[in-house]
């Protein structure tokens, strides 16, 4: 196992800036992810653990050393990448143990690391083959076949799913969780795909435009997300959001709906968020709620996604396990919620802490 330890880490290339002054602190067996939008730097910044990209600024450890300016192959570290990168002409068994080939290990240890990897990732029946009369899941294997034949202290993963299709990307996930339990390594693990996201990791680094958003577990950044951001990113459907103006204490926004704030707040909210699985849809008569007109529903079998217009440029989405209440479209609808799960953000779109905040019996239906 390894601890790394990223220092003012900066990257960039001409006058892009990729990287900007990375602070970060990944435990030992920790299983971290790094996810954001496709260009916030996330495999830049992997590449940079590795060794294969060099810092511009800062300093990288493992293990409480400094690798900074140590080559890729002296840091003990094995990378998965997208592609595969197989060797065509190899058989699977050649593909796992050329490392150590190289490294001139015996024949007999290779044997009892290659017998020990093929029985835990079960591809024993494969080791005669080529690497294209192998499906996409087992090529994915013999990837991280080879990376773990080397026992090295720390394992790199570069988007290892995405060129597989739905059923493989969830039993792989399965496998790779399972993996990190059975060699209680560290590993690192970017990716675009926020179930990914939190189904593997033990905490997640959000980055975006070269930085840190915020570095939590998955729970706590779904429910305790920074700023406007993070709220947004994770989550599927994304977080509802809406402009909203506060003036003496009372926050009004689309949809014909209003709040009350306990106590005069030291930043106005400037944006509210309701999650979609936070939403009922309910008779546009009630009371206290917000008003909308009905678009459509999408039937996923397992939960319903429905589409409420609250202006010309509002759209909210509505997630429920259950059935949604059958409406016409273009009819009159209303939405309710429950107090504890609104969020507001400042001008700045930093999360403010709404909890104590709201007074929930006004303009908010029970």
């Amino acid at each position: 196992m390894a601890s790394v330890t990223l220092k003012e880490v900066s990257k960039s290339f001409g006058a892009f800036d990729v990287l900007r002054s990375i602070d970060l602190d990944i435990e030992d067996g920790e299983f971290v992810v790094f996810v954001g939008p496709s260009g916030c730097g996330k495999s830049t910044l992997l590449r940079v653990v590795a060794g294969l990209v060099p810092v511009s600024q800062g300093t990288v450890s493992i293990d409480g050393e400094e690798v900074t300016d140590v080559p890729a192959s002296k840091r003990g570290v094995a990378f998965v990448f997208q592609s595969y990168a197989l060797y065509p002409h190899m058989n699977v068994a050649r593909n796992i143990s050329f490392a150590l080939e190289t490294a001139r290990m015996t024949k007999l240890e290779i044997g009892r690391r290659l017998a020990k990897v093929a029985d835990m990732l079960k591809i024993g029946h494969l080791l005669d083959r080529k690497p294209k009369q192998l499906s996409g899941g087992q090529r994915q294997r013999v990837a991280i076949g080879r990376a773990l034949v080397s026992q090295p202290k720390l394992f790199l993963f570069d988007e290892p799913l995405s060129n597989l299709d739905a059923d493989l990307r969830m039993e792989m996930r399965f496998e790779i969780a399972k993996l990190h339990a059975e060699v209680s390594a560290t590993m690192i693990y970017v990716t675009h795909d926020q179930t990914e996201a939190m189904t593997l990791a033990d905490r997640i680094v959000i980055l975006n435009h070269g930085r840190i958003e915020q570095v939590g577990t998955p729970r706590q950044l779904y429910d305790h997300p920074a700023n406007k951001f993070v709220a947004g990113f994770l989550g599927s459907p994304r977080m509802n959001f809406a402009s909203v103006s506060e003036s003496q204490g009372w926050i009004t926004g689309p949809g014909g709906f209003e709040l009350e704030l306990d106590q005069r707040h030291e930043k106005k909210p400037v944006t509210l968020g309701l999650r979609p699985e936070s939403l009922e849809i309910i008779s546009a008569d009630s009371g206290r709620c917000i008003k909308g007109i009905f678009e459509r529903v999408e039937d996923l079998g397992y939960e319903q996604i429905a589409y409420i217009r609250l202006s010309d440029e509002t759209i909210w989405t509505v997630r429920s396990g259950g059935a949604i209440p059958a409406c016409a479209s273009g009819s009159k609808v209303g939405l309710r919620w429950k107090p504890e799960d609104i969020y507001l953000f400042d001008d700045k779109d930093q999360c403010l802490d709404v909890g104590p905040v709201l007074k929930p019996a006004v303009g908010i239906s029970q």
